[in-house]
């Protein structure tokens, strides 16, 4: 039981081929390569057996493989009528294989007769086929979808025998139960199904990513004290698109426990899955995880409940080639897929590249938690690059023939000056010219020297740069994408980002933290979106603590020293504002003003009273004066007599001055209240 790659079309979409072995004895090896063809590799002799090339393998290539089950192959009645020997030696034989595409259709391929056998399309699909699954007993053919269907297909009239929506997004997986009665089905979370009323019968929790692989990993039960009902107890594994943790899942009676009962843990995104099925208690499973980094990993545990530490490998299998030279270093070499064989002590390893990949059965021992294999890989064929491009030849041509060149009769075509040759540059360098300059060199490559304009990128190719700047560590072109300060167009960036580069965007953020202020302020925005976009993928990680590390520590120490900042910002700034109001208080001028009312309150109202009567005697003395002065020219006897007459006078006006002054007094109200007062004054 294994289950293998899908395209790599876009970031969710999981890493490797499509590939299969089959499932008699592992005799053939099926592997879909990435510009559609299908090629199938008898794995004893490592030799080719069949190549098909689908009409439409560039539009709707391959994306998932699956062979039919042993039993039913036998089943399967010959559309003609064969002899019996023949019948006999089809029936012993691997036949179909089911091939999902890209546009949504399924092809039934044979291998006996090395043609399509029949092709499902009429109500299935509207989009790419992510995984296919044979029933073990009544030829059915089970596929799902990104379209978010399931279908139930049959494979005798090639039609759809039911459709039933699967989940809310995209359906990445499914696996049938051992007695043929529920289907496991996965998007991000996974539904357990019951086949004959299409009902879901369990929920679990399932992962952050698009699942990639649903196994069961056993036939019974581990305690078989409870009568067996087919399904519960049972333990089934999954995988997920760049998940570094394997799940496993047991099946309950009651529906409370949705999560995962334990994990193993690898060094990569699962490309390839194989295990061997624990049939009793006491049978451990094996378990063999292909990479993407290229390496294998070996897991040996009897499952018996719940585990709380995820579970590291037994053994990791690595090939590379040997180091030719004392300079030359050994270079690894992929395993693209692994296979345990019938005897379950050694393994099928399939390694190499696509085109050309090598097919050899090693045998596993248990003592040794480390393999590295050597290999040399050079003598195996490989087609040359001119051979592969281009297979026009130049003619050689006769100087005194003449050629025509297409277009308006009697008109020639522009000749373009020959280029120099390579030869002709060698000779210069050699004669010790000058040096030759850039554009000649290019010239004689043939290569167009015309300068593309540096123009900024454009937005929606900021996740494939930043994708491409991590991978290479280009610093120019990750300025271009981290530089930015647009806060959408940074969370648009990190939504479309793989999920693989995350970590490697985390440290290189560190990095540029740690660095000028100024790029700390623009950092610390991509900080917080990666944080809040990928927290349940970073979640999944079982090596985050030392991997991140360091920007915790910086994270940590710069909070130390914020709220004794803040204390010394608030300080600055009382201060501030009293320098600044001190200032304006010195620098105002209190401009001249005039009074427009004067008032002064009087003490009394016997010192008006007073100051009325001084008024009045003043008077009376300046008259007397004039008199005086108009009679000085008289007589100093006459002056004598008129002295005694005058001062008499005077005593009767004073007199009735003040009867006067009284009687206005009495008008105006300003009388004394006292009549004490009055008493005297008369």
């Amino acid at each position: 039981m294994a289950a293998g790659g899908r395209g790599v079309a876009d970031p969710l979409s999981p890493a490797g081929l499509p590939c299969a072995f089959s499932p008699l004895n592992q005799a053939y090896f099926a592997l879909a390569s990435a510009d559609g063809q299908l090629r199938v590799w008898e794995t004893a002799n490592n030799r080719l057996h069949q190549e098909y090339v689908p009409s439409a393998h560039l539009s709707g290539t391959c994306t998932c493989l699956a062979w039919a089950p042993a039993r039913l192959q036998a089943k399967e009645s010959p559309q003609r009528k064969k002899r019996k020997s023949e019948a006999i030696e089809t029936s012993n034989q691997i036949d179909l294989l089911a091939i999902g595409t890209a546009v949504g259709s399924i092809l039934l391929y044979s291998t006996v007769k090395g043609e399509l056998h029949s092709k499902l399309i009429s109500g299935g699909h509207d989009n790419k086929v992510n995984c296919i699954q044979w029933h073990q007993d009544n030829g059915c053919l089970y596929s799902c979808s990104d379209d978010k269907y399931i279908v139930e297909w049959n494979t005798q009239t090639c039609k759809v025998k039911c459709k039933w929506k699967g989940d809310n997004s995209s359906v990445s997986s499914l696996c049938i139960s051992p007695d043929g009665k529920m289907l496991l089905s996965a998007g991000r979370t996974i539904k357990l199904w019951v086949l004959e009323t299409k009902e879901i019968y369990r929920h679990f929790t399932g992962h952050a990513t698009p699942v990639s692989t649903l196994i069961f990993t056993t036939i019974r039960p581990p305690n078989e004290i409870q009568p067996f009902d087919g399904i519960t107890g049972l333990y089934f594994l999954s995988g997920a698109v760049h998940d570094r943790l394997l799940n496993v899942w047991q099946v309950r009676s009651e529906n409370k426990e949705k999560n995962a009962v334990m994990s193993f843990t690898v060094t990569d995104e699962p490309v390839y899955i194989d295990l061997t099925l624990s049939e009793n208690k006491e049978e451990p499973v094996k378990l063999a995880v292909v990479c993407r980094d290229g390496q294998v990993h070996l897991f040996e545990h009897i499952l018996n409940g719940y585990c709380k530490k995820p579970l590291t490998s037994n053994c990791t299998i690595q090939i590379a080639t040997p180091g030719k030279g004392k300079k030359s270093t050994p270079k690894p070499i992929p395993i693209l897929a692994a296979g345990f064989c019938s005897d379950k002590m050694s393994l099928l390893l399939v390694y190499g590249n696509w085109f050309q990949p090598v097919i050899e059965r090693v045998a596993l021992n248990s003592k040794e938690s480390h393999m590295c294999l050597v290999r040399d890989i050079s003598n195996c064929w490989a087609p040359k690059v001119e051979t592969a491009v281009t297979k026009v030849r130049t003619p050689v041509v006769n100087s005194e023939a003449k050629v025509l060149v297409p277009g308006v009769p009697g008109h020639h075509a522009a000749i373009k000056p020959a280029p120099p040759q390579i030869e002709e540059v060698e000779s210069k360098r050699k004669l010790g010219e000058n040096e030759i300059s850039i554009e000649e060199r290019l010239g004689a490559l043939d290569i167009d020297t015309k300068k593309e304009k540096d123009d900024l990128p454009q937005t929606n190719s900021f996740p494939v740069l930043l994708t491409q700047g991590l991978e290479s560590n280009d610093f120019e072109m990750l300025n271009k994408v981290l530089q930015t300060r647009n806060l959408n167009l940074i969370k648009r960036t990190v939504l479309r980002m793989p999920l693989h580069a995350v970590i490697p965007l985390l440290q290189e953020l560190t990095k540029r933290l740690q660095g000028h202020p100024n790029s700390a302020v623009l950092m610390v925005q991509w900080l917080k979106c990666v944080l809040t976009v990928h927290a349940s993928y970073l979640s999944t990680l079982p090596d985050l603590v030392p991997q991140l590390g360091t920007l915790y520590q910086l994270m940590e120490s710069r909070v130390k020293t914020f709220q004794k900042l803040s204390h010394l910002h608030g300080k600055l700034i009382l201060l501030i504002t009293q320098v600044t109001a001190s200032e304006k208080t010195k620098g105002m001028t209190c401009p001249a003003q005039k009074a427009k009312l004067v008032y002064e309150e009087e003490s009394s109202e016997e010192e008006s009273d007073d100051e009325i009567a001084e008024k009045d005697s003043d008077d009376n003395w300046d008259e007397d004066e004039e008199e005086k002065e108009s009679e000085k020219d008289e007589d100093v006897d006459e002056e004598n007599e008129e002295e005694e007459e005058d001062v008499e006078e005077k005593d009767e006006e004073n007199g009735e001055e003040d009867r006067d002054v009284a009687s206005e007094k009495e008008l105006n109200g300003d009388s004394d209240l006292d009549p004490e007062n009055e008493s005297e004054e008369e």
